[in-house]
């Protein structure tokens, strides 16, 4: 019966892991390819296969043109195979073209001009984008936004905050030229502001101050038990019912407001990537699909609207990985397509191939570095 029990146990738990992974990822991964789809079909490529995975093919069927939609075993993402591909990134079969007759030779990927090659490659990403913006505009159309006033009602001693000035009652309504409207608008652009300076304004009673502060970097713990390093100020706030407002939106206001936290995102991940390229963050907050795994299950404890929003904030991200200019990824082919569109001609077979080769030992070291980062991660809870 004890072993019955830990069975049951483990189940449980492995299946509060994969079902929200597999939900999240699945989303993000179809929509990523369906943009690459759409965009083929609309210049003219044919396709062959649609997998949402990769590896042995689960279940499948064909549409009436053709292509092949598969599920495929592997989860960890997924391809469109367009006419004349030889293979799932794309490089092209010219033995297989060669036998093509001129209709079907027409509708290859590598017989359309470089303007639209690149359109279908950067389309998916884009869609990645665009998928979080209607994440986003959904959610603040139906729920709107929980607002809490800015105010600070305790500073802490030899914090920042104290040293630069803050008091007890201060409401601050703009940090580095932006309006702060709500509190936890407040306590992002902090945390994610380690070392940095900022300039706050507060109003303090009938007058306005200017302060500057510099967060410090700290060590916190999360409600799941995770620990990340971010920016602390040293400010309190004791919320009550009577600070907190929901602000409704209508559709336009809220596709608005989706299109400036789709911006946020964007710009704190590539600012957070840049500081560890020159060494100011550590790359241990870098994850891979362990980490990706764990933080689904634990958004999904929480409810179906705060998963929904884990799948918009994944999808910024592997938006924007698409488009670094590495080889394999969406943004290297954009990057041999600007080189064919300066030379007038594509780079030679061989140089693309050492290219790839370069761009897959780029990737699956940084899926290496990713996935250590989350055994240790998990080795610590």
């Amino acid at each position: 019966m004890e072993s019955l029990g830990f069975l049951g146990s483990f189940g449980s738990t492995a299946l509060g892991y994969v079902v929200p992974f597999l939900f999240v990822l699945t989303i993000v991964v179809f929509v990523h390819e369906l943009g690459h789809f759409l965009a083929a079909r609309w210049c003219g490529v044919g396709v062959r296969v649609f997998s949402v995975g990769f590896g042995p093919e689960l279940f499948g069927f064909y549409d009436r043109r053709g292509t092949r939609w598969r599920l495929s075993m592997i989860p960890l993402g997924g391809y469109v195979k367009f006419v004349g591909d030889e293979n799932e990134a794309s490089k092209t079969d010219a033995e297989a073209l060669a036998r093509m007759d001129e209709s079907e030779r027409s509708r290859a990927f590598a017989a359309k001009g470089v303007g639209a090659r690149a359109i279908i490659v950067a389309a998916g990403p884009i869609a990645n984008f665009v998928l979080a913006i209607a994440i986003f505009t959904a959610i603040f159309t139906l729920y709107g936004r929980q607002v809490t006033t800015p105010r600070i009602d305790d500073v802490v001693v030899g914090s920042p905050a104290e040293r630069a000035g803050f008091q007890a009652g201060d409401i601050i309504i703009e940090i580095d030229g932006e309006p702060i409207g709500d509190f936890s608008q407040l306590q992002r652009i902090v945390s994610v502001s380690a070392d940095t300076p900022l300039d706050f304004v507060v109003t303090r009673g009938d007058e306005t101050v200017a302060l500057t502060a510099t967060p410090e970097r700290q060590e916190i713990t999360d409600r799941f038990g995770n620990k990340h390093r971010v920016g602390i100020l040293g400010i309190q706030r004791n919320t009550t019912g009577d600070d907190i407002t929901v602000e409704d939106y209508s559709p336009p206001q809220a596709l608005g407001l989706a299109v400036s936290e789709t911006w946020f995102v964007t710009e704190r991940t590539l600012t957070y990537l840049f500081a560890v390229i020159i060494g100011k963050e550590s790359a241990d907050q870098l994850g891979g699909p362990l980490r990706v795994a764990e933080v689904s299950a634990q958004v999904a404890t929480i409810g179906f609207v705060a998963l929904i929003n884990l799948a918009a904030i994944l999808s910024i991200s592997i938006g924007l990985i698409n488009l670094f200019p590495i080889p394999m990824l969406d943004g290297g082919h954009l990057l041999f397509f600007a080189v064919e569109a300066i030379r007038g001609r594509p780079l030679s077979e061989k140089a693309q191939d050492v290219g790839f080769r370069i761009g897959f030992a780029a990737v699956l070291m940084l899926m290496i570095f990713a996935t250590w980062n989350d055994i240790i991660h998990l080795s610590s809870l």
